[in-house]
């Protein structure tokens, strides 16, 4: 008894922890809009916490951005809804590390003393979205945007990466997978087979998950053979093994200074720490990245979060890396030293494909799931690690939360984005290649993908192309006959022909 007293009087007042969470998932079509959504986790993760009132104390209020509905003031409708008085709201951007950024910079406010309690919710109605679209309706939700703002993105895509119609995560993937196996010495089967093997064992997660969208096991030959009900989507990536975002689902975290949680009486056992984070960013355009299927950035981030937690990998209990595409989940394997078959699992909800992936707001999923894994007392010493990927592989969040705290937001330590990132503004790892938006003459493939269309068929290639002189370019691939040729064979190191054609490129050979 008198070491529990001691133990908790030593923990700064300032110390940020996370007190209360929660996820929910919709399965009844149509559902509710998002905003019904964010309030039901939000008062879903103050009754976890245990404490009436908790969110009228609110200081803070952020909401991560929601692809379903563009609502006028998304943050100020949700404090209306808890009939709460925060003085910081904030909405986020596209981006899968939103959330963990949300948490990061709400947490070093708390270790300032700006703010005592916040609240990050997200949550996204697409699967109503498409049951309404099917049916010819509308959704009539509430608070519309007028006008409708712009897309919530940071940076638009390259103008050469639109005009080669290289913008979805799909696409840019793939092709950074191609390269990757490519210098791995792969094959395309190879990559196909160790694909199915990581990823099957998250499909027995999801299936014993309550909150996951697809709770069924399947075997890694039914995630990687292609079907009628599992088409490629971009070669060489199968639907079951990407990311599901067509899915109803909400979160919610709440995290709050240790001074106030001992003047509210929330138990230590209930108390989850950001022990250690850092944020890194790659090249923004896939084309530019110096070695296209590597992440320094992701590396680095590993590094910077695993040191200020005080522990390595060997330390941590339970995992959750950003699972969109297999090519995140093998990057960040090979950053943090770990094998993809590590028997602590790559997971604690089922990941992307599988516990569903609501756009930019997964994240809170995952760590709503690591709290409540850590509160079990899975996993000794008590550390979680839990990733965000952004856009195409560029953005990365590494966090380690803990049931002890630590001393990552102590004074003069600052915290892990800042740190990161540096005065002035993000780090980039590596120098960005040049991109040439047409090119005549000769170059060598460096990443490519198919691009299937909803009924499966094969439509175009995509490629990346080094050129002599060390700039890169994209390039279609139009002819069906080399589009075929193109899954059935090792493109990665091939000299091809470049022809523009108006904005674009097109490869022969």
């Amino acid at each position: 008894m008198t070491f529990w007293f001691d133990v908790r009087m030593s923990v700064d007042p300032r110390t940020p922890c996370l007190v209360g969470v929660a996820q929910h998932t919709v399965r009844e079509r149509p559902g509710p809009e998002p905003l019904d959504l964010w309030e039901l986790v939000a008062r879903r993760a103050a009754a976890d916490a245990g404490v009436p009132g908790l969110l009228e104390r609110l200081d803070s209020i952020q909401v991560v951005y929601t692809e379903s509905w563009q609502y006028d003031d998304p943050a100020a409708r949700l404090a209306e809804r808890l009939k709460a008085a925060p003085r910081h709201r904030a909405y986020s951007t596209v981006s899968g590390t939103a959330p963990q950024t949300l948490l990061g910079t709400a947490a070093a406010a708390i270790a300032a003393g700006e703010m005592d309690a916040a609240l990050v919710t997200g949550g996204e109605a697409l699967a109503t979205r498409k049951a309404l679209r099917r049916a010819g309706e509308r959704p009539a939700w509430s608070h519309r945007a007028h006008p409708r703002p712009p897309y919530g993105w940071e940076r638009p895509p390259h103008p050469a990466e639109l005009a080669h119609e290289l913008f979805l995560p799909v696409h840019t993937y793939a092709i950074m997978e191609t390269a990757r196996r490519a210098v791995a010495g792969e094959s395309a089967g190879d990559e196909r087979e160790a694909r199915g093997r990581m990823m099957a064992p998250m499909t027995r997660v999801a299936a014993a998950n309550p909150h996951a969208w697809h709770r069924r096991e399947w075997t890694p030959e039914e995630l990687v053979t292609p079907g009628p009900d599992n088409r490629v989507v971009g070669w060489p990536y199968t639907k079951r093994t990407v990311a599901f975002m067509d899915v109803d689902q909400a979160a919610a975290v709440i995290m709050v200074s240790s001074g106030l949680a001992d003047r509210l009486g929330i138990d230590r056992d209930r108390r989850v720490h950001l022990r250690g984070w850092a944020y890194a960013e790659d090249t923004w355009e896939v084309a530019a990245r110096p070695a296209l299927g590597e992440s320094p950035a992701m590396a680095a981030a590993a590094r910077h979060a695993l040191d200020r937690a005080g522990t390595d990998l060997d330390g941590i209990g339970a995992l959750d890396l950003y699972s969109c595409f297999a090519v995140a989940l093998r990057t960040a394997c090979a950053a943090a030293g770990l094998d993809p078959l590590d028997g602590r699992g790559l997971t604690v909800t089922g990941g992307l494909p599988y516990a569903g992936a609501p756009v930019s707001v997964y994240v809170l999923h995952s760590t709503a799931a690591m709290a409540e894994r850590l509160r079990e007392g899975a996993g000794a010493p008590g550390h979680g690690l839990v990733t965000g990927v952004g856009m195409h592989l560029t953005k990365h969040t590494w966090a380690v939360w803990s049931t002890e705290p630590g001393d990552a937001f102590r004074e003069g330590r600052g915290d892990g984005l800042a740190a990161l990132r540096g005065a002035g503004g993000p780090v980039h790892v590596a120098e960005p290649v040049p991109i040439a938006d047409v090119f005549e003459g000769t170059g060598t493939v460096a990443g490519y993908t198919v691009a299937h269309g909803r009924d499966g068929a094969a439509e175009r290639g995509i490629v990346v192309v080094d050129l002599p002189g060390g700039a890169r370019t994209h390039a279609l691939v139009r002819d069906p006959a080399l589009v075929a040729e193109a899954e059935a064979v090792e493109l990665v190191g091939r000299e091809i022909r470049l022809v523009p054609d108006g904005p674009v490129n097109v490869a022969t050979w």
